[in-house]
């Protein structure tokens, strides 16, 4: 996909310092920071397929921020990637996130903006 296309198929999350309004609310928000890569980019494709996920794309990264919480099934990931994703490869392929991370099995991690929503899985 050229970069063009790119541009015009997914939200730019970034802006101006003089466009931001500070508010004193809670966000949901959560997300991942990854070095572009094949494996980033079987995983953003993945994301970008899902509802209230923006994809961001960089010259050296890609950003993935979604409201509530972000569920990674890397068998799905793996089948776009054409060969087997997992938990560890994807964590090395994070090079940072924001949210609360648990890995609920070896098939799926989840990133959790709302923290009401990972009590389940904490208590």
């Amino acid at each position: 996909m050229s970069t063009v296309s790119r541009a015009a198929t997914h939200q730019n999350i970034f802006r101006k310092m003089d466009d931001i309004v500070f508010e004193q609310t809670i966000s949901h928000q959560c997300g991942v920071t990854m070095n572009d890569s094949v494996e980033a980019r079987a995983i953003a494709e993945f994301m970008s397929q899902k509802p209230n996920v923006t994809v961001t794309y960089q010259p050296a990264l890609i950003r993935i921020d979604g409201e509530g919480k972000l569920v990674f099934k890397m068998d799905e990931i793996g089948e776009i990637l054409g060969k087997e994703m997992n938990a560890e490869i994807f964590e090395v392929n994070t090079s940072t996130h924001y949210g609360r991370m648990i890995r609920v099995d070896d098939n799926t991690v989840t990133l959790f903006g709302d923290m009401d929503a990972i009590r389940e899985y904490i208590e």
